[in-house]
């Protein structure tokens, strides 16, 4: 099946109130287009330099979507133009997304990233660290960063039960945040998680966004 038949398949399959992310890293313009031609309008990318180089060709109502380890210094590249930072894990990155919002009069929406998974190689917060950024009398300052989530990878394995066991944590650290800092905040309502092998998985545990690569484009080139 093509990009086109792939996406609408999937989209028949979600529920309602999953969004899904088209990752789009390492694909060309014309594959891009054939999932927008195919009604796809959210994109996922994880290094800034290829999302830069990829978003001027592109339709301008295109909703990107940062997905990777994000350094300090790129920020200010995608923060004209991006929709949603997924990966947000340390303070320091918040500071530096809300400085260059607030010079371009923006506001924009962000997940914590939290490492749910057993893998060392995963970035992201612990619980007890969010409250670190949550307490922070800097964060009562921050005006131009939504934050409306979290976002997480669950281990690369087969054992589902671990991969449902991880997505369930998730589940509960975003029901914890909820009632302890944004009770009253209506746009803290996204819990990113769910990739090409587990999504279906991550519906189940409260997935509202699942980041889908190869399912959508066939293998990474």
């Amino acid at each position: 099946m093509g990009i086109n038949q792939n996406i609408k398949k999937i989209k028949n399959e979600l529920p309602a109130n999953v969004k899904l992310i088209a990752v789009s890293k390492t694909k060309g313009i014309d594959e891009i287009m054939e999932a927008y031609n195919a009604g796809q309008r959210h994109f996922g990318e994880n290094k800034v330099q290829e999302m830069i180089a990829k978003q001027p060709h592109l339709p301008s109502d295109i909703h990107w979507h940062f997905i990777g380890h994000l350094q300090t210094n790129k920020v200010k590249f995608i923060a004209p133009f991006v929709n949603m930072i997924e990966s947000v894990d340390r303070l320091k990155v918040l500071k530096e997304i809300n400085k260059h919002a607030a010079a371009l009069n923006r506001v924009i929406p962000c997940l914590l990233q939290f490492h749910i998974a057993e893998e060392e190689s995963k970035f992201g917060l612990t619980l007890s660290e969010s409250y670190e950024i949550l307490d922070n009398n800097y964060f009562d300052k921050i005006k131009n960063v939504s934050i409306c989530g979290v976002m997480g990878m669950a281990t690369l394995t087969d054992d589902k039960t671990q991969i449902s066991k991880e997505f369930k944590n998730l589940k509960i650290i975003f029901d914890t945040l909820k009632q302890k800092y944004f009770q009253h905040i209506d746009s803290f309502k996204e819990i990113s998680m769910g990739m090409s092998g587990d999504y279906l998985i991550a519906i189940e545990q409260g997935s509202t966004i699942i980041r889908l690569g190869s399912v959508i484009f066939g293998q990474r080139d």
